[in-house]
């Protein structure tokens, strides 16, 4: 039996492995399909992240030195796929791909989440060069610089206010008249001078070339096409959490969850039911930061070493 199952390779997963087996944990394995390292591996550039401050290094350079420290500890990786997880008397089964099943004592969830993708052209094409879905990461890249975001709720203003006092201006288009942001959000955005909200119109196109994104058509709803010269563009059109490993065989969850999918813990990472903790972006009010994420492992991690302690 382990003592603990990682399922999630991403910051929040390998800071979990890291704890866990320095802190005196024997049989801990990780589960993820690739290589660990999570959607950080796709940054062309790190530069939030504290001590790690080197331009020429890339997302997957950042994560190899991860991947090098949890497994010199002893952390084992299991490159399948978990289907479910179930809590069984005391322990838990965790059932793979192909029916096989292990046991554990606890289980750390760190799925994550993913990004929307709005759908226009050129989405994909210019994502990591000029098109984001973090203002927090990408921002200071703009800094006095025109940028567009698009997006109609919450999120998608409160990165625009967070935009505006970096960048020049911040255009928000969105394909409604009226914004289902909260109505104090929305005041603030309304307040500042360097926020242009663009109603009944949508993303058509982001434009550019090999140097990266140089700018955005807005199709608005009478059929004209605005074209607008900047060199980034923030989606914000919600998150896919990957939350299927915590339904059982009947599609209900098996802890507590709130209406976005995402799991209802405490500050100490643990969810509704004993043994069963939950770190990093699928977690509710995740920063979605790699710091964050880290935190919230280690959290988890020492939370299991005294779970498993408390059992003895």
């Amino acid at each position: 039996m382990l003592d603990c199952a990682i399922i999630g390779g991403g910051p929040a997963g390998l800071t979990a492995g890291l704890y866990t087996t320095r802190g005196g944990l024997k049989n801990v394995t990780l589960f993820e399909m690739g290589m660990p390292g999570g959607q950080i591996t796709q940054s062309s550039e790190i530069e939030n992240y504290p001590g790690f401050f080197e331009h020429d290094k890339t997302g997957m350079d950042f994560m190899d030195t991860w991947q090098k420290q949890c497994f010199h500890f002893g952390l084992k990786h299991e490159m399948k796929k978990v289907e479910r997880v179930a809590k069984t008397g005391e322990h838990f089964t965790v059932t793979l791909e192909g029916g096989s099943t292990v046991e554990a004592m606890t289980v750390i969830v760190c799925t994550g989440s993913v990004p929307k993708r709005a759908g226009f052209k050129g989405e994909d094409e210019y994502f990591g060069k000029g098109v984001s879905t973090c203002a927090t990461c990408d921002g200071f890249f703009y800094k006095d610089k025109p940028v567009t975001v698009l997006g109609g709720g919450d999120t998608a203003l409160e990165e625009a206010f967070y935009l505006s006092n970096i960048c020049s201006d911040v255009y928000v288009v969105h394909r409604r008249e009226e914004f289902r942001a909260a109505p104090p959000t929305l005041d603030r955005v309304m307040r500042k001078s360097n926020i242009h909200l663009v109603t009944n119109s949508v993303i058509e196109e982001a434009v550019g070339d090999a140097m990266g994104l140089s700018g955005v058509n807005i199709k608005n709803n009478d059929g004209t096409i605005t074209h607008m010269d900047n060199t980034g563009l923030f989606v914000f059109v919600g998150h896919n959490v990957r939350n299927d490993v915590l339904k059982d065989e009947k599609g209900e969850f098996i802890c507590k969850m709130n209406d976005w999918g995402q799991v209802i813990v405490d500050l100490s990472m643990k969810t509704s039911v004993p043994g069963l903790f939950a770190a990093g972006d699928m977690r509710i009010e995740a920063p979605k930061q790699v710091v964050s994420a880290a935190g919230d492992g280690s959290i988890a991690a020492l939370q299991v070493i005294s779970y498993i302690q408390e059992q003895a």
